[in-house]
């Protein structure tokens, strides 16, 4: 299986491109302000939030949201990072 750092685009542009604007979804429970949370912790790593991007969507049920918010992000690392500080918070789930 081949690194993820070594996977290169195909055509120019295509995929990842640091630095960028990136999209990131992290879902938890309702209820935990979890759309003032995300957009924190990724601040709090050192990354640039475009918050009018900010969208929060709750589930059919209303026991879980969604927050959607774009960032800036210099590096992969920085990337991986803003995943791994929101999965580390108890109250959200997982993250896109």
């Amino acid at each position: 299986m081949r690194d993820v750092d070594d996977i290169q685009p195909q055509y120019e542009g295509q995929g990842f491109q640091f630095p960028g604007t990136f999209t990131i979804v992290a879902m938890g429970n309702a209820g935990a302000s979890l759309d003032k949370r995300v957009p924190a912790l990724l601040s709090d790593i050192g990354l640039g939030i475009v918050p009018e991007t900010l969208e929060l969507r709750a589930s059919r049920t209303g026991k879980y949201v969604s927050v959607h918010v774009q960032f800036t992000c210099p590096t992969r690392d920085k990337y991986d990072a803003a995943h791994a500080v929101l999965r580390a918070d108890p109250d959200i789930r997982y993250t896109l």
